[in-house]
Order: structure tokens, then sequence, then C-alpha cells
């Protein structure tokens, strides 16, 4: 299973933010590109494809299943589409390293094959709870067993005969209703998937674009079996997630000015920007267009003081993974920031309330935790010495905090960065952070 040495940075204030950066591919997009094209018939292209740990274990899962795909270049993918019932099965383990994307997605998609699997994961990932997804698929007719807790490995039967359900999520997740929109591919009859608050909708984009007969609109989706995935082509845009550490940065370093190129704008991701935008923050967008399906624009944003606010309810699912960066920013913004309806956040990578709590408490900054978010009190920071408890969203956003430290920060265990952000370091000093690893 994947694994990382420890690693450490040393954090200082840098320079204002300035220049023009291009984040990497969306992580979101690549899983599900890799996923499409490898049951497409046909072979499909993709460009701007994240070189991260966590996409780069999907597509070796589908390499183990039998799929050709070819690296031309960097951020290049050629999947060689084997069609809905294609793969061949392994008896060895499928390793999703700290993909829970992947292994939840995976859940749905090996759930209909004929061969029996095993998905497992890093340390991690064989903490985050698997329950959620496995009971509905269960109710398609899958047979999936887990360890106790219902946590991974995942051992899945094969040779299962799936039907079409009407499904109600009880917490909204964009990765359980792809898993079921997967399986559904495969099942008998209609499948619907309904969310008590929209999440973001990259499967069911997608599939479109590979010409799966698929409705959908904000808070619900629905297919039925029986189709095809025709390959195509998918131009994957800069990651929002990536692009959030230097939105926070540029918002919160005095002087700075920078423009983020062509970042993916789905609007059910993007709530940051209305979070930040509520805070003060001074982001305008450029040069709309489209990219592989997607919304895209530029991102200019300048330093602008912040405040605090209240941030909780429908926006909630629309910035999940965007949360420690808004901790950031409210430690560096003045007053009172308020976070609520998150409770999400205990059980990603790391408890990122917990963990954004104890690696903000250490550079002085006033917050207390609730069960689903926390009260952030904005003020000056000091420096000290922070772990990001092996979670590279706490690493990069313990990095931005830092930026307004009176001191030297050490950021212990940021190995796992590379699951996401491959050279996030080299492109933040380009951006004018003063960020190195440690000795």
């Amino acid at each position: 299973m994947t694994s990382f040495a420890p690693q450490h940075w040393i954090v200082a204030p840098g320079r204002p933010l300035r220049g023009s950066l291009r984040v990497p591919g969306d992580k979101s997009v690549s899983h599900r590109a890799v996923m499409l094209g490898a049951l497409a018939e046909g072979t499909t292209r993709i460009t701007g494809f994240l070189e991260g740990e966590d996409t780069r274990a999907t597509a070796r899962v589908f390499q183990r299943l039998g799929v050709r795909i070819e690296a031309p270049g960097p951020s290049e993918r050629v999947v060689h589409g084997v069609g809905l019932h294609g793969l061949r099965g392994t008896a060895e383990p499928l390793d999703c390293g700290n993909a829970g994307t992947g292994m939840r997605l995976l859940a749905g998609l090996l759930a209909a094959q004929a061969f029996d699997s095993t998905l497992v994961g890093d340390a991690s990932l064989s903490k985050r709870p698997m329950r959620r997804v496995i009971e509905p698929l269960t109710q398609m007719g899958a047979r999936i067993d887990a360890a106790d807790g219902g946590l991974p490995p995942l051992r899945i039967r094969g040779g299962r005969r799936l039907r079409g359900i009407e499904y109600a999520l009880p917490v909204a997740s964009a990765q359980v209703k792809s898993a079921l929109l997967l399986a559904g591919l495969y099942a008998e009859g209609e499948t619907v998937v309904r969310e008590p608050h929209p999440t973001r909708d990259y499967t069911e984009r997608m599939l479109a674009a590979f010409g799966w007969p698929i409705a959908f609109a904000p808070g619900q989706a629905r297919l039925s079996g029986g189709h095809r995935l025709r390959a195509t082509e998918v131009a994957v845009p800069a990651d929002f997630s990536s692009a959030a550490f230097f939105l926070v940065a540029a918002s919160v370093v005095p002087g700075s000015e920078l423009r983020l190129e062509a970042v993916g704008m789905n609007p059910r991701r993007t709530g940051l920007l209305t979070a930040l935008r509520r805070m003060g923050a001074d982001i305008r967008e450029e040069n709309a267009g489209e990219q592989g399906g997607e919304p895209v624009a530029d991102l200019v944003v300048r330093h602008a003081p912040l405040h605090g606010a209240e941030i909780g309810g429908e926006l909630v699912p629309d910035m999940i993974d965007e949360f420690p960066a808004l901790f950031a920013a409210a430690a560096c913004a003045e007053g009172r920031t308020v976070v609520r309806d998150a409770a999400e956040l205990r059980v990603k990578e790391s408890d990122r309330i917990a963990a954004m709590a104890a690696g903000l408490r250490a550079l002085g900054a006033g917050i207390e935790e609730h069960p689903d978010g926390a009260t952030i009190v904005g003020g000056p920071l000091r420096g000290g010495r922070a772990d990001s408890r092996g979670d590279h969203r706490i690493a990069m956003s313990l990095a931005v905090a830092a930026q307004r430290a009176a001191g030297e920060v050490r950021i212990d265990d940021v190995a796992n960065v590379a699951t996401s952000f491959p050279g996030f370091d080299a492109l933040a000093r380009e951006a004018g952070f003063c960020l190195h690893p440690g000795e």
C-alpha cells in the first residue's frame, strides 16, 4: 500500500504574492476521466491530468484490471477503453493509496463486475468510513464486506445482478452519489439519486460527455442501464481546491495581486469564493470559458482586509474540501468567524476541524471547536510548530497562515501533499512564499 516518509517544511513570512500561476489539473475530473475512459469504447485522450499520487493510484488500478494507459507526456494520458464489460479481475488487492474518491467510486463500479475485487488504501484511507456507500450499493444488490466499523479494506463480490433504486442521500456527498451512478450503468432499470443539498456534478457532466443518457439538475440525477460510453477527449481544468490556497494567501498578505489561470469554476465547487467575498475578499473572474465540459475562468485576487463571517448551511457542500483554507483566512481576519454544519470535516483524511484547531492554536490563534465546526477569532499569529497530521490540505493551509506569522513556523508530516498537489512548495515559492523543506 502507498506510504510516504515523514517530511516537514520551514515556513516564514514571504513577500507579496505577484504574477500569474497555473495550478495542477482538477483531481476530481482526473479520477473520473480515467474511469470513464477505461469503460468507454475507443481511445480517450486526457490533457491537464493531475500528476498526483491519488490520481496515479486510480490509473494503476485500471491497469491492473487490464486497461492499457499510456503517458506520452507530463499531465497527459491515453486510455484505451475496454468497454463496460471488458475489465479483467485480479486476485491481488487494488491499492487506492490515499484516494477516498477513488475507493468510493471504484466500489460502485466494481460492484457490478463478474469478478471479485479487494480495495485497500494507505493508513489514512483505512480509517475513513465506507458504510455510507456500502449501504445503498447493497440495496442495489451488491455484496461488499468491510472491516469493523465499515472501514477498508473492501471486499467486493462479483457476479451480482444489480437493480436500479431511488435513493435519498441522508448526507450530501458527491462521492456516494457518483458511486451509485456508476453502479447504475450496469443496473436493471433506473437509478435515481436525490441529495439534501446539491453537490458537485462532475460525474454527471462527464457521463454526458462520454455519450451516456443522463438527466441531472442541482440536487438530483437519474440514469438507466443498458447504454454504452464512447471515448472522447478530456481537457482537465486547473483544480479549484489547489487554487484555494493561493486565493487565501493573496487575500491576506498585504501588497499581493495574483492571477490564477483557467481555474475550474463548477458552481458546486466554488463555495469558497462566496465565503471569501462575504469576508471582504477582492477576487474577480476574467476570461470565462469552458474546458473539458467544465466552466473555467482566470481568478485575479488582490489583498483586502478580511473580516469575520458566519459560514454554514447550503454553502457547506460547495466548499467541503476548502474549509482548511477558510480556517487559515479566518485566523488572519478581523473579528469572529463561525463555521457550522460541517461535521463531514471530521471524517476526511484527518479530523480536519481538530487538526486545523490544533495547528492554528500552535500559532497563537483563538479557536474553539464545535461538533460541526468551529469559532475562529482572528488576530496576530506567532511562529511555532504545527502538525499537519499527514493531511495534505492541512499542511498547505498552515503554510498559508504562516505567511502572516511573526516568526518561523515548522509544519510537520507534509509528505502527503504529493497526493493532490505535487510541486506545491516550488509553486508557492514562485508566487512569493518563504517555504523550504526542513533538514
